[in-house]
């Protein structure tokens, strides 16, 4: 009987053991993503956090292009320099550290879940572990294409809407570099973890928790909530709002797709 404990106990700690080697893997990923970004800052800052702010950002030149043909005009003309100002002493490197944080998480993502996968799948069999592989490939792929919509598709109109948005001429525009970022992050990473929500039910009915009637009869109900998670990411007007909840609403179908995908699987299992 001592011996099995023994043996048990070993058990565990060796699995302690292994996730604290997955982890540290996990940060030193997470560091030399943050090292990368924090020694290439300007760039970084200039070319991709102030890029939305730039009258020949992408989505910028798209939305202009399709208005000078319905309209004859653009839409969207921002100053060729954003009015970007610091009144605090350490506030550039504070967001220089908060960029090269959460810069060097992103950048690390597909690897941290490729660590998470190698922790679970000794202990899964084998048609679990197909499974899990389509998971672990959709997590990252979900997360990155959540944060390119929030950034393409999203952020340029908040931007638009705060910038042009004026309720007396005798104020002057001058936006803190803290309040911009903080909501570019708001913006890109709520849309980059939002966008893992197919996954979520994927998952949720893979363990018999949820299933595609539950989602199909309270679809409306999810509109509702939909809404409100796309106008607390987006603190902007509604066509901002409409930006990040369009894309969303996509997604739930996509969910209801993922479900009964799902569903089909369990039950081919169970006639075997």
């Amino acid at each position: 009987m001592n011996e099995i404990k023994e043996k048990k106990e070993m058990s565990f700690l060796g699995h302690i053991g292994e996730l604290r080697g997955h982890l540290i893997r996990s940060i030193l990923a997470i560091a030399i993503g943050g090292l990368a970004i924090g020694f290439n800052i300007n760039w970084v800052m200039d070319h991709i956090l102030f890029g939305p702010t730039r009258p020949d950002f992408l989505t910028f030149k798209v939305v202009n292009h399709f208005s000078q043909i319905i309209f004859g005009h653009d839409t969207i003309d921002l100053p060729e320099k954003f009015p970007i100002q610091v009144r605090r002493l350490f506030e550039q490197f504070n967001v220089m550290m908060a960029v090269s944080i959460v810069g060097g998480i992103i950048i690390a993502f597909p690897y941290i879940v490729w660590e998470l996968w190698r922790f679970i799948s000794p202990a899964l069999h084998e048609h679990e572990r197909k499974n899990s592989i389509f998971v672990i490939n959709s997590t990252w792929f979900m997360f990155m294409l959540g944060a390119l919509s929030g950034y393409y598709l999203v952020m340029p109109f908040v931007i638009n809407f705060g910038y042009f948005f004026n309720i007396s001429e005798t104020i002057r525009v001058d936006i803190d570099l803290s309040s911009y970022i903080t909501i570019f992050l708001q913006v890109v990473l709520g849309m980059a973890i939002i966008f893992l929500f197919p996954i979520l039910v994927y998952v949720l009915t893979s363990m018999g928790i949820l299933t595609p009637k539950f989602l199909i009869t309270y679809r409306r109900h999810a509109i509702v909530v939909i809404m409100v998670v796309a106008a607390i990411i987006t603190p902007a007007d509604v066509l901002s709002m409409l930006a990040a909840a369009f894309p969303l609403l996509i997604l739930y179908e996509i969910s209801i797709f993922m479900s009964k995908l799902m569903e089909k699987r369990m039950k081919k299992r169970e006639k075997i």
